[in-house]
């Protein structure tokens, strides 16, 4: 996997997004703003809380083994220091996360003026007895606390599971008012 380009700090607290060359080679004179903060202050962002409670999945992208990325929907459970999932362990997606890799998330809601809150972090991954907690708050927030309960008393006895959680190291709010993607606000 080709580590990416490197990152750079500019004044007012932007980071510069730095777009790499068709070679993939880090270009700086292209370098251009975006709405990211290097110390994950936007995670605590009326945006950002409105999504992070919210009913809508993640969409968790990975690189499969093959090394071409997959997206799937999963639920989460945001802690406030990690956004927490949960798998079976027959699920494909834990063939090709192991601890330490990269990953991207997105929370992004279907109206105008649509909200969309970017993550990219580093998987932790370990497998637990029973329904792993973070799993059974997820369902509870999705489903209701009566429907949530149920939900997790129907899983098989003696369950295993794998949480993984997802430290962010980057975070990016686009809510269509006044942060719009960069193709947009230049």
């Amino acid at each position: 996997m080709r580590s990416p380009p490197p990152v750079r700090t500019a004044p007012g607290g932007h980071v510069l997004d730095i777009e790499p060359r068709a070679d993939g080679s880090a270009a700086p004179e292209e370098a251009r703003p975006v709405t990211q903060n290097a110390d994950l202050a936007l995670l605590e962002d009326p945006v950002a809380r409105d999504l992070l409670t919210s009913r809508i999945p993640a969409r968790l992208a990975y690189t499969w083994t093959d090394g071409t990325p997959r997206v799937v929907p999963i639920w989460f459970h945001w802690d406030g220091t990690e956004l927490v999932m949960a798998s079976p362990p027959g699920a494909p997606k834990l063939r090709a996360l192991s601890d330490g890799d990269a990953v991207a998330v997105t929370i992004d809601a279907n109206e105008f003026p649509y909200k969309v809150l970017l993550i990219r972090g580093t998987v932790s991954r370990r497998e637990v007895d029973g329904v792993v907690p973070e799993y059974a708050l997820a369902a509870t927030r999705y489903f209701g606390e009566e429907q949530g309960r149920a939900w997790c008393d129907q899983l098989p006895a003696g369950m295993r599971m794998h949480r993984i959680a997802v430290r962010p190291t980057r975070v990016s709010i686009l809510d269509f008012e006044t942060r719009l993607p960069s193709a947009l606000s230049s």
